[in-house]
């Protein structure tokens, strides 16, 4: 049990479903038996939310030090901010009150880590415009992480199952997007791409890189990018080892992807790689009208620690229901057990 890695898992934002699937998540007892959990939030915030989805017999173990922690399935640890003013908190309702509390829990879980307290970090969804009113202004976890970390070179990944994608730009216009193609920038993203599959235990990894433009370009009658930036960034990628293909276009390398040819896709932007992403790991039922399926990982490749996320958002129109589904969550804490080392195959 001692072997097993401690996960610092951040509660994200208590008027959103993170608490609620962090504890629905703990309920499976398989969890306990790959990693040690312990919760990065505030101990009350999770009393409620095991109420709200009807787990009132796990009981909640508020700790000052990750040392102190049982790591006992039934007992829930709560390296305890005491950051939110339960009789306040709203569900569903962006607030400054919630957005501080989520990026202070982002904020110590980093620092645990550093300072080796636990071996990998685990974050729920956080509200973007919650967390600038309380006056933190970034676009997100990946930017938090790398900056609290000095990390420059880093990107963005998604995963679900064997379907990965490595973007070269996210949470940007489109417009700056495009102008983020540059030769320099797809190359590490490239190189990032090869070392995060090999840390997976691919030995030789087979990247395909999509072009940015419809049908790759078509030999620059569709745009120059293929050519000027990316054409040459993949060249000297295969010049050092990399086994690099492309660039492809967009509109089929998804399924090639998916079909086994390759086990990474470096993408150029945002929705490149989050549409086909969570068009396979979001499945609803509109018969039943509920969501069958919300899987997914979001992975942050190149820092000194792990990172990983649940690959949804806050679904404020979830929160307070205790029906969210935790099987992103649970995707992301499996990942991050595979990334320290430490744990049991999965």
């Amino acid at each position: 049990m001692s072997s097993l890695p401690i996960l610092g898992i951040t509660m994200g934002d208590p008027s959103g479903i993170g608490p609620e699937i962090t504890v629905k998540a703990l309920m499976h007892e398989k969890l306990y038996s790959i990693c040690r959990p312990v919760i990065i939030g505030d101990a009350e915030v999770m009393k409620k939310a095991a109420g709200l989805v009807g787990a009132g017999q796990i009981a909640v173990h508020p700790v000052s030090r990750v040392e102190d922690s049982c790591f006992r399935f039934g007992t829930m640890d709560v390296y305890d901010l005491n950051n939110v003013q339960t009789e306040k908190l709203k569900y569903g309702k962006v607030s400054a009150m919630s957005g501080k509390a989520a990026f202070e829990c982002v904020k110590k879980v980093i620092e645990l880590a550093l300072s080796h307290e636990v071996d990998a970090t685990v974050t729920n969804p956080l509200n973007k415009e919650a967390m600038n009113l309380a006056g933190f202004h970034y676009s997100g976890h990946t930017e938090i992480y790398a900056e609290f970390t000095g990390t420059r070179d880093y990107a963005m990944m998604l995963a679900d199952g064997d379907l990965r994608v490595a973007h070269v730009s996210t949470h940007v216009s489109l417009r700056t997007a495009c102008d983020r193609v540059k030769k320099d920038r797809v190359y590490r993203v490239i190189r990032l791409a090869d070392n995060a599959c090999r840390k997976f235990g691919i030995e030789k990894p087979r990247i395909a890189v999509a072009g940015l433009n419809p049908h790759a370009g078509e030999n620059g009658m569709f745009g120059s990018e293929e050519t000027e930036e990316i054409l040459p960034a993949i060249r000297q990628a295969v010049s050092e080892g990399i086994n690099a293909d492309g660039p492809l276009p967009p509109d089929t390398v998804f399924s090639k992807a998916r079909g086994g040819w390759y086990d990474i896709v470096v993408v150029m932007y945002h929705d490149q790689g989050h549409i086909p992403l969570k068009v396979l790991g979001f499945v609803y039922d509109r018969d039943a009208g509920k969501w069958n399926s919300v899987s997914g990982v979001n992975i942050t490749l190149g820092l000194p620690i792990i990172r990983t996320s649940v690959d949804h958002g806050t679904a404020f129109d979830q929160a307070g229901k205790g029906t969210a589904s935790e099987l992103s969550l649970i995707n992301a804490i499996e990942y991050a057990v595979r990334l320290t080392g430490k744990g049991p195959a999965l």
